[in-house]
Parts: structure tokens; C-alpha cells; sequence
């Protein structure tokens, strides 16, 4: 079940790639809320190569940890911006990638994240749910 707060929080997402949808290079967009309550975004940046390209997640848990140093993330979330020529050209919420999943659960093991559940509607998960088994590293154990 998700509240006003993260209602806000997938707006402020939707927000972001509205901004700055380019098709091929951002259509993703993501927020995200630290522990005190502030909200940061970001939106990914495609690559021709796309192994360089980097996920909207990571921009805003970059940007975060710059403007505010460490950070502990509250919740987060990502959208997807479609064809705006569509039927539809709202932004929808789509689960981080793998690697996101990593990073969020290094830097917010106890973080939520928003997706769209089972019957279609929003809803929060803890990052674990989305990650079970996490990799830790053998000799320092994170």
C-alpha cells in the first residue's frame, strides 16, 4: 500500500521525464526520498554503447549523495515515458534493472521501492523482495 508521500514521490518522477524525455537518449526518470524526507531525481542517460548507458536510479542516488553526503534511502522509484505520440504518453512505474537492485540494496538495505503491482496498482516492496540472496562481498561482508 502505498501514500501520499509516495504518490508524490512517483509525480516527482513523472516530473523529471517530462522534463527531459528525448527519445533515444531519456525516457526514464526516477525519485527518490531520503530517510529525512527530501526528494531527488533523475533521469537515465542513453549511450550509443549501451553498456555505458546509466539508469535514472543511479543519476538520483548520485546526485543525492552529492548534494546531502551520505544518504539513506526512504523509498524510490522509476517511470517509464512511452512514445508521447501514443494512446497513452503518461510515464508508468517500471522496477529497477539488476544492477540498480545492487546498488539501491548498498546504499538502502532497508529502502522500499515502488512498482506496479499483481492487480495493476502502485505499491511498495522492500528492496530485499526484489533482491533476495544479495551478493556480499567474501572478505568484508558487505
Amino acid at each position: 500500500m502505498i501514500d501520499a508521500a509516495d504518490l508524490a514521490l512517483v509525480e516527482a518522477a513523472r516530473d523529471a521525464i517530462r522534463r527531459c524525455y528525448c527519445a533515444g537518449r531519456h525516457v526514464v526518470g526516477a525519485a527518490l526520498r531520503t530517510r529525512n524526507g527530501q526528494i531527488v531525481t533523475g533521469i537515465h542517460l542513453e549511450a550509443t554503447v549501451g553498456r555505458i548507458a546509466v539508469c535514472a536510479e543511479a543519476i538520483a542516488l548520485g546526485t543525492a549523495a552529492t548534494a546531502f553526503g551520505e544518504v539513506e534511502i526512504d523509498a524510490i522509484v522509476a517511470v517509464y515515458h512511452p512514445d508521447p505520440s501514443g494512446d497513452d504518453p503518461q510515464p508508468v512505474v517500471v522496477p529497477p534493472c539488476g544492477m540498480c537492485r545492487e546498488l539501491i540494496a548498498d546504499y538502502g538495505p532497508n529502502s522500499y521501492i515502488i512498482v506496479t503491482g499483481p492487480q495493476g496498482d502502485l505499491t511498495r516492496v522492500p528492496i530485499a523482495t526484489l533482491l533476495p540472496m544479495k551478493f556480499l562481498h567474501p572478505l568484508s561482508g558487505t
